[in-house]
């Protein structure tokens, strides 16, 4: 769901060879980032128990985050950044030990820039569930072995609890900002809706107010053809003797996202009926351009994430609804007090308008009034991390009202 989220960094239409010997080798069982791992740009927080939803509770979680800009005195000018579903914190900067990819906001948050670091204290946290140094599935439990199956059911609610652990812990009692697209998106909805004294603003990007039956069909697919994999056993492969995860299950959970972040008119565009090297698909060994696009990037993807925490945030964007427990949409959105940015993209096939204009409709206090802002792009609903130019002037807008 973001250059990050599709790993879509590859702007041709074909693979390259290099691109593709990049690959060569067995990844290993999990793509998480573990204890020993390079640090990198990370800053880690123990912010103690933290209950979920479910009736579970972990007595000890750690939050990975990294920061941007100074923290004024006043502490009143943070802004917190979340990100999309395979996303972490590395919103800005270049790919190196510590971070397998480059920042996948750098285009938005910088000096200058419609998230102004020179103005703004920035945090992104990696959020609960995930498996880049938050406490997720791939984290080590009290009894020394990974917690795999066994973690909790985690809810957007519950990332959102740890999120303000986090601001806790970091001395912030109030954001001037919560920002966030996609999943991130879901989760700065909630912070509005469940913690209203809690931020000044909310940007809510490509985002709905609730998981649709045809967006949980989606990710009851992917996470079936995780579990379909015979080397996912049971989600206990951490320390398979031969080393093999659920390589193939994961990809093919990715392969199947990735056909609804992009949208079809993009990748009818792109690829058309092309094919990969000189071998006709029709023949032995041919394979259309979109096949060998779409196996780069879910074979990629399986050396920077981890089966059991892809299971777990895909079950997250599933218990998505605003209106649960709170007397519906309406009744959810009129607790909001923050002043607030809805955007959605006109190509988006995941999260469409609709959602995007039941959500502005019931904000109070919209800086575009009941209407969210949309922008025209080919990309799909990827667009909110390539369209720079259309994401940050509203952005920016909004964070100097």
């Amino acid at each position: 769901m973001d250059w990050q989220t599709s790993e879509d960094t590859v702007p041709s239409s074909f693979i390259t060879d290099a691109q593709a010997r990049s690959l060569l080798g067995k990844p290993p069982a999990t793509g998480a980032w573990r204890e020993g791992d390079p640090v990198g740009e990370r800053t880690f927080a123990r912010i103690g128990p933290l209950a979920f939803e479910s009736g579970r509770t972990l007595s000890h979680v750690t939050i990975a985050y990294e920061t941007w800009g100074e923290l004024a005195a006043d502490r009143e000018n943070a802004v917190l950044v979340l990100h999309a579903l395979t996303g972490d914190s590395h919103v800005v900067g270049q790919a190196g030990p510590g971070h397998p990819t480059s920042g996948w906001w750098s285009g938005i948050v910088g000096p200058g820039l419609a998230i102004d670091t020179d103005r703004w204290f920035v945090v992104a946290p990696n959020m609960v569930g995930g498996c880049q140094g938050s406490t997720g599935p791939a984290s080590l439990a009290p009894d020394g072995l990974e917690w795999g199956p066994r973690f909790p059911y985690t809810t957007i609610r519950d990332q959102v609890n740890a999120q303000a652990a986090l601001a806790d812990a970091l001395g912030i009692e109030r954001w001037a900002a919560v920002v966030g697209g996609s999943m991130g998106g879901m989760q700065a909805l909630e912070w509005a809706i469940g913690l209203p004294d809690r931020l000044d603003r909310v940007a809510v990007i490509a985002a709905p107010p609730f998981s649709t039956a045809d967006q949980i069909a989606l990710n009851s697919v992917q996470v079936e053809a995780i579990r379909a994999d015979p080397q996912f056993r049971a989600g206990r492969y951490y320390d398979a003797d031969d080393g093999d995860g659920p390589h193939a299950g994961l990809a093919l959970a990715r392969r199947m996202a990735l056909l609804n972040y992009r949208s079809a008119n993009e990748l009818n565009e792109r690829f058309q009926r092309s094919w990969q090297s000189g071998i006709s698909p029709l023949g032995e060994g041919g394979r259309f351009a979109v096949e060998s696009y779409l196996d780069f990037h879910g074979n990629k993807f399986t050396r920077r994430f981890d089966a059991n925490s892809y299971i777990t945030v895909v079950n997250a964007l599933t218990s998505h609804d605003i209106g649960r427990g709170r007397g519906g949409v309406d009744a959810a959105l009129d607790r909001v007090t923050a002043k607030s940015l809805v955007l959605g993209i006109d190509s988006d096939r995941l999260y469409s308008v609709d959602g995007q204009q039941v959500i502005a409709a019931g904000l109070p206090n919209s800086v575009h009034g009941p209407r969210p802002v949309i922008i025209h792009s080919p990309f799909g609903h990827d667009a909110f991390l390539i369209e720079d130019d259309l994401i940050g002037p509203p952005l920016r807008a909004l964070l100097e009202s």
